[in-house]
């Protein structure tokens, strides 16, 4: 058999093709970005640079392919992404005709049709266009809530938990909803890839119905934690995004999208996943949270919500934008070289509970503010591990990394510009560098304001960094 498969670099997508790696099957991959992915996908995989936009390479990608895994997803990046999704699922199907291509399977959202968010309706239309053709058949997978280290929605109601003792919240805690455990979505997606079955179906898959504030208390149960929840009907979904980013480390873009969703009911709504895929056997949420804990504890995680969206805030670009900054900033340390690599595994420690090596207290005040302003904030944390390109870290992403060189981030905070910060090692130099590039004349009086802040921390940080490098075996 073989198979493609896309979204491979985001949150579900990267967890199922470390599952069908163990499978002797032929994987093709389609991404965007190939400098986001692993040696290891590289080495094993048909690789294809593109999108579901570029026909040429789709149908390079499909060729000979039996199974197609349609996980693309475009929350969030473009005011008009519903006709994005509807245009990306049109070319696809079209291809996947021509090229013979005999199933599609494809994980959207559950969800009435006629009470759903824009986010919603474009995974309900985007299912409807895959399941439209007579000669391609379509496994049309919808989940509700995941339950998942990493998940978005799991990351915003174990922030919540762990920080308020008593919750004063919106109406809609108290609608129903099915979650599922990351672990059975990448179940049921293997099984169907693996499977025999090739008839279009609409597959609900989940746990039984519950409230968004009955899995925030069993959350707490599991956690150890004693935690009340309040409903009030006052809260607007406008001021409900701002209370969840407050608390959360999802940015108000994203906090949006998930309230509106809430809005209204998703639970099952057929029972086909029982009757297809009987071997499934669905994990309850204390397990589901369990599991995901004891992931995060042993620093398991795979993948996390804000590795890949078509978006600013989660894309990486193929050429980084650093090379358009107007004001740049440089700090230079002179370093034993033999040590080199120890400083560079130093600066690739920052953030998350690490800190940034000096005055972590201006950068909590300043990851408040952009809080403040719906932003991240400090709280996004970051994956525990090595680094790689496409990670988050805080409020920034990581656009580059040429081993014991070169670290370039990006900046993800609420800028009246765009910022970088890189941390650069030649021989015995070891420099640190901001970059900015202003929007308005805005931007040009933050850059002013903040250079007497630079030239306290960033000296610092380089001092800290060497220290740490030097304590190290």
């Amino acid at each position: 058999m073989k198979i493609l498969l896309t979204g491979v670099t985001g949150f579900v997508g990267r967890r199922l093709v470390d599952e069908l790696f163990r499978e002797n099957i032929e994987i093709n991959i389609l991404v965007r970005n190939s400098r986001k992915l692993e040696d290891k996908l590289k080495s094993r995989c048909n690789l294809f640079e593109g999108d579901t936009f570029n026909t040429d390479i789709l149908e390079r990608a499909l060729e000979g392919v039996d199974t197609a895994v349609y996980l693309i997803h475009m929350m969030g990046s473009d005011k008009d992404y519903l006709e994005a999704e509807r245009r990306s699922a049109e070319n696809f199907i079209k291809i996947c005709e021509k090229q013979s291509v005999r199933r599609v399977i494809y994980l959207g959202g559950l969800g009435n049709k006629e009470n759903l968010s824009i986010h919603l309706k474009s995974r309900y239309i985007t299912g409807e266009i895959l399941s439209s053709s007579p000669k391609v058949s379509c496994i049309w997978f919808r989940a509700g809530v995941i339950i998942g280290s990493g998940s978005a929605s799991f990351e915003i109601i174990r922030s919540l938990v762990e920080k308020l003792p008593v919750m004063v919240a919106p109406k809609w805690v108290n609608t129903l909803t099915s979650p599922i455990f990351i672990g059975d979505v990448i179940k049921y997606l293997k099984s169907a890839t693996l499977s025999d079955y090739y008839k279009t179906a609409q597959i609900d898959i989940g746990m039984p119905p519950m409230t968004f504030k009955d899995m925030m208390l069993k959350t707490a149960k599991v956690l150890g934690l004693k935690r009340y929840v309040l409903s009030v009907p006052l809260l607007t979904p406008r001021l409900s995004s701002y209370w969840l980013i407050l608390f959360s480390p999802v940015n108000f873009d994203i906090a949006r999208e998930l309230v509106m969703g809430l809005k209204h009911e998703s639970i099952l709504e057929n029972n086909n996943a029982k009757a297809i895929f009987p071997e499934v056997m669905v994990t309850e949420l204390e397990d589901a949270v369990r599991l995901s804990i004891e992931e995060i504890e042993k620093n398991q995680v795979i993948s996390r919500w804000c590795d890949s969206s078509k978006s600013q805030v989660c894309d990486v670009p193929f050429v980084p934008e650093v090379s358009k900054a107007i004001y740049v900033d440089r700090y230079f340390a002179k370093i034993d070289e033999e040590k080199a690599y120890k400083i560079f595994q130093v600066c690739k420690s920052a953030g998350g509970e690490n800190g940034w090596f000096a005055l972590n207290f201006l950068w909590e005040i300043r990851g408040l503010f952009d809080k403040l302003v719906g932003g991240y904030g400090l709280n996004r944390g970051r994956r525990k591990g090595d680094l790689r390109i496409g990670d988050s870290i805080d409020f920034w992403k990581v656009i580059d990394i040429v081993e014991n060189k070169r670290l370039l981030l990006e900046a993800q905070m609420k800028l009246p510009g765009k910022a970088w910060l890189e941390f650069s090692i030649l021989d015995d130099d070891f420099t640190t560098t901001a970059y900015f590039y202003p929007k308005g004349l805005s931007g040009r009086i933050y850059w002013y304001l903040m250079l007497p802040f630079h030239k306290i921390i960033f000296k610092l940080m380089q001092k800290d960094i060497i220290r740490q490098a030097n304590e190290l075996p």
